[in-house]
């Protein structure tokens, strides 16, 4: 099972990423996905989660409006769409399958003017 996060870059505040995690070894659908984040000098947060058809979303109160998970079950990959970034989004943002218990390596999101 691996997991590979990709979008992460440097950005200024009001700006917009889409962070990509590609799935390999299983199949997506079958779990439930989750993007996490560490902001530097903090402990890994839970930010947003979707069900495994994609029904169901569910996001950390500070970036409801902002940000929106969704996945490609056929491409195997789930998406974190961030827009209207702020400089507390700045961290190593990480996507996790529920189901198998899995993280990937992170992707640098740095929102700085």
């Amino acid at each position: 099972v691996q997991l590979v996060e990709s979008g992460g870059a440097l950005v200024q505040p009001g700006g917009s990423l889409r962070l990509s995690c590609a799935a390999s070894g299983f199949t997506l659908s079958s779990s439930t996905m989750m993007w996490y984040r560490q902001p530097p000098g903090k402990g890994r947060e839970w930010v947003a989660s979707i069900s495994s058809a994609g029904g169901i979303t569910n996001y950390v109160d500070s970036v409801k409006g902002r940000f929106t998970i969704s996945r490609d079950n056929a491409l195997n990959t789930v998406y974190l769409q961030m827009n209207h970034l702020k400089v507390e989004d700045t961290a190593v943002y990480y996507c996790y399958a529920l189901a198998r218990g899995s993280w990937g390596q992170g992707t640098q999101v740095t929102v700085s003017s």
